[in-house]
């Protein structure tokens, strides 16, 4: 598609970036091969194999493609200046926090998931004798931010155990107690795509006077998330899985009574939200309090354009078809006697299983049949991620590889 200077510096709005595609555009005259009608939105599904690994990096959609592309030719031929993107950030903000039923004034734009649980722990003012509560299937930056604060601050990390790859609220229920500052987990697991049922985490945390924390990047985008329901305290995801977005922008969610809590520890021109005289300042006490210098804007204008693209979808669409791919998936493999790690009746779009043999071998044989999955624990796991663009042909098509290994 040709798009000319006018059409890409077209604006609307505070700054949004028009984008010269409308949704499903390029599927009208393709067969419909997705139950949702979404495949030749995303450019992968004309690749060569089958790509069923979003838990890694999720592929772009061309409607969010050019949405980076149109902010590119921008900054080439007439920046967009700084005010405009701000409002863009502004803009953004409130989709994302309609997209977990929050408030605008509850998100940060951070860069990257992990550097909202290192606010978290700051937040916490931790001290010798706390504990904090996380389990085997969280994330590796928990289990090194955790094991530094022990050393550091004299804290206890206490691991609650995983049983046939599931973690339940009574498997933490014994290492909470009243010197515990803070439960976290991740919604779904990396490792094996267990997901967990937050209220009842909630429930426990509060009980205590402790938080609960969330790293939800394995499930923002490809199951609802609704944060006053679940109870969570802070929640943080970046946009490159299953949002579909780009690298370097992480939105913050933080319930807006603890937001006081946040002390910062640094400063910069851009989280000033009042210049008072005699180069005196406020900063501001929303989440924007944490934007304290200029954002990766070319992801921000990327993640407006990947949340109208879900929104319209539908992520309750999105979690039906992806975890019914993934439910088929599970059964195939058990059908072939492959040892599958993630538990029975998971709803995530994640199954991992065990490689019977030799892992260089089943390598090997993966990589001959084009199929793009994740090896993990040195080649002896593979975990498989299907997502909205992918059906139930492609599914199949893995399992007839499974059958070799």
């Amino acid at each position: 598609m040709s798009m000319t200077r006018r059409t890409l510096l077209r604006m609307s709005g505070a700054g949004a970036l028009l984008i010269p595609r409308v949704l499903g555009a390029q599927s009208a005259a393709a067969p419909d091969v997705n139950s949702i009608g979404v495949g030749t939105d995303f450019p992968i599904t004309s690749e060569p194999g089958v790509y069923l690994d979003t838990a890694y990096i999720g592929p772009t959609p061309q409607f969010v493609a050019d949405a980076g592309a149109a902010f590119l030719q921008a900054k080439c031929s007439r920046p967009i200046s700084l005010p405009e993107m701000q409002a863009k950030a502004d803009q953004v903000r409130a989709q994302f926090a309609r997209f977990i039923n929050a408030s605008p004034d509850e998100i940060g734009l951070l860069f990257a998931t992990s550097e909202g649980e290192n606010l978290v722990a700051g937040a916490l003012d931790l001290k010798p004798g706390d504990n904090v509560v996380i389990d085997e299937l969280h994330y590796q930056t928990e289990f090194v931010l955790f094991r530094q604060l022990e050393q550091r601050r004299g804290i206890e990390l206490r691991i609650a155990r995983h049983k046939g790859g599931a973690v339940t609220p009574a498997d933490f229920e014994p290492l909470v107690n009243a010197r515990t500052r803070l439960v976290s987990v991740a919604l779904v697991s990396h490792q094996n795509g267990f997901r967990h049922d937050l209220k009842p985490l909630a429930d426990l945390a509060h009980a205590q006077r402790a938080w609960l924390y969330t790293d939800a990047i394995q499930a923002m985008g490809a199951i609802k998330i609704d944060v006053r329901a679940s109870g969570v305290d802070a929640l943080c995801s970046g946009t490159y899985k299953w949002l579909h977005g780009g690298f370097g922008v992480a939105p913050f969610y933080v319930r807006r009574e603890l937001l006081d809590r946040f002390t910062l520890d640094r400063w910069g021109a851009l989280h000033v939200e009042r210049t008072r005289p005699g180069y005196q300042f406020d900063v501001f006490r929303t989440g924007k309090k944490f934007e304290y210098a200029t954002l990766a804007f070319g992801a921000v204008y990327q993640l407006g354009a990947a949340l109208d693209y879900l929104e319209k979808v539908g992520v309750a669409r999105i979690e039906a078809h992806t975890t019914g791919l993934a439910a088929r998936l599970q059964r195939g493999l058990r059908q072939r006697g492959l040892d599958v790690l993630t538990p029975d009746g998971t709803r995530s779009p994640i199954v991992a299983f065990r490689v019977r043999g030799d892992a260089a071998v089943a390598r090997k044989i993966v990589q001959d049949a084009e199929v793009k999955v994740s090896f993990r624990e040195n080649g002896t796991q593979i975990r498989v991620s299907p997502a909205l663009f992918n059906t139930e042909r492609d599914i199949d098509r893995f399992l007839a590889v499974a059958e070799q290994l």
